[in-house]
């Protein structure tokens, strides 16, 4: 059962073939199993997910449920939840216990899906590869020795082991996107003021985006029904219509037309990685799509837009935690000026810190113009570069990211080298479009994504694109051995 999607467990669940206390004690018990090695779960929540597994039950008993009412769900530790413990992946948090709900929680809740527990991730979201976090590094079941990607990669790791049929994640610079690639499961960030911000711990203000991580595109269509909307508490939701995201999955994509960006298949791209996106364009062309190569001529500056943009949002969200209202506060501190500089000294890792440092810099007096406000312009550019490839065609389609999970500890020590890891997704955040990863195969039995990009608000046609694609395709299905 626990290989089942969430549209098999929902036809499970509504036929009486299994209870939801049965099939959430399944999988507390495979995350007992195997969260020890994995390290994918900060906080299991297992007395309070069988409490609300009898109540779901009851409301199935009842007829008082939805499609989802009693099925498991992992939930990234950046979004807060009522009396669970919410760290973001930080010593600055670890007693920090949230007194309300995030509205993607809420929606959760109110659907009937049961929290599992909290997923691990890169401390505040800073990372590429999930080593940042306070709790130590999360694992990729693919392969233990390697990293499953960042900063949502607890999520990813524990959907692609099966400890949970769909979690939850965010994406800043490519955080649901990268993971999915590297774990080998489906994501997508959607577009920016899609999915309400509200309770989600802010990273990066104008580039955070939660979305589903799911095994297929039929579950993140089944999760976007009901995580997204307008939410009056979140100034940058966006008040549009919400479509059924499962309406169109079905839709046959002849004629299509697929833009196929040069800089993404250009030098720094590993040569098997590309013969996989290549077999992945080719599958798509025989459901009927066309393909024409199309220049985004500012990818290259999404880098160094991105680590000024997102550095300097941090320094602002994170002055917030200074030891004095919530969150970690140093031992007997001897005055004011002590409080907060041990306190945000110790409560903070190498990572954060670093952005923070970064971010200050570029926001200050002389260095504003120079750095700042040039990295919104290009933003605009990259944006722009978007918009005209749009008017010729329907998706964009490329490489998630430049290569497969690498090794524990390889990038640690060079963050540059990490940043660049993020070349085919920060340019997205940049521009608030919505992008989903899809697994299109394998390099040395490591999982490769995918990642296909959509105009604003088109989510619906995305995850139209990967469902008719895994129809044809059975790299979803692919289980990391040991997890069957």
């Amino acid at each position: 059962m626990h290989q089942s999607t969430l549209a098999q467990l929902s036809a499970a669940l509504e036929s009486k073939q299994i209870s939801s206390e049965e099939l959430t004690r399944l999988y507390l018990d495979r995350c007992k199993k195997f969260n020890e090695s994995l390290n994918c779960f900060i906080t299991i929540n297992e007395d309070e997910a069988l409490e609300k597994a009898k109540q779901a039950d009851k409301q199935r008993a009842e007829n008082k449920h939805t499609s989802l009412t009693g099925i498991p769900v992992a939930q990234k530790d950046i979004f807060c939840t009522n009396g669970i413990k919410t760290s973001c992946g930080s010593k600055m948090l670890d007693n920090f216990i949230a007194p309300y709900d995030a509205t993607v929680i809420e929606k959760m809740n109110a659907a009937g899906f049961v929290t599992l527990g909290k997923t691990n991730m890169d401390e505040f979201a800073m990372g590429s590869t999930n080593e940042t976090s306070f709790y130590g590094p999360v694992k990729n079941p693919w392969d233990s020795e390697r990293v499953p990607g960042g900063s949502s990669g607890g999520s990813a790791s524990a959907v692609a082991a099966r400890l949970s049929p769909v979690a939850t994640g965010t994406d800043t610079g490519g955080s649901i996107r990268q993971p999915a690639s590297l774990c080998g499961i489906t994501g997508l960030k959607p577009t920016y003021g899609r999915v309400s911000r509200y309770g989600m711990i802010a990273f990066a203000s104008s580039l955070d985006q939660g979305g589903p991580m799911t095994q297929t595109a039929e579950d993140a269509a089944l999760m976007m029904n009901v995580i997204a909307g307008f939410d009056e508490r979140d100034s940058t939701s966006a008040e549009q219509p919400i479509d059924d995201y499962t309406e169109k999955l079905n839709d046959s994509i002849e004629g299509l037309k697929i833009g196929l960006p040069k800089e993404y298949f250009s030098e720094g791209l590993d040569s098997n990685i590309a013969k996989i996106i290549e077999d992945g364009i080719k599958e798509l062309e025989k459901l009927g799509a066309t393909c024409k190569e199309i220049e985004l001529p500012n990818t290259e500056l999404s880098i160094p837009a991105y680590y000024v943009v997102a550095p300097a949002e941090c320094s602002s969200n994170l002055s917030r935690f200074d030891g004095v209202r919530f969150g970690y506060r140093c031992d007997e501190p001897k005055d004011l000026s002590d409080l907060y500089t041990r306190s945000r000294g110790e409560g903070f890792g190498k990572e954060v810190k670093r952005r923070i440092m970064i971010g200050a810099y570029v926001l200050s007096a002389g260095y504003y113009d120079a750095y700042y406000l040039q990295a919104q312009k290009i933003r605009r550019l990259i944006r722009d570069d978007f918009q005209n490839s749009f008017k010729d065609v329907d998706v964009i389609a490329g490489p998630t990211a430049t290569g497969t999970a690498f090794k524990l500890n390889e990038m640690m020590d060079d963050p540059v080298s990490m940043y660049l890891s993020d070349i085919y997704t920060v340019s997205v955040n940049l521009a608030g479009l919505p992008a989903l990863s899809m697994p299109a195969g394998f390099v040395n039995k490591l999982p490769v994504g995918m990642q296909l990009i959509g105009n604003y608000f088109e989510e619906s046609k995305l995850l139209n694109i990967a469902h008719q694609f895994q129809q044809a395709t059975d790299h979803h299905q692919q289980i990391p051995e040991g997890f069957e």
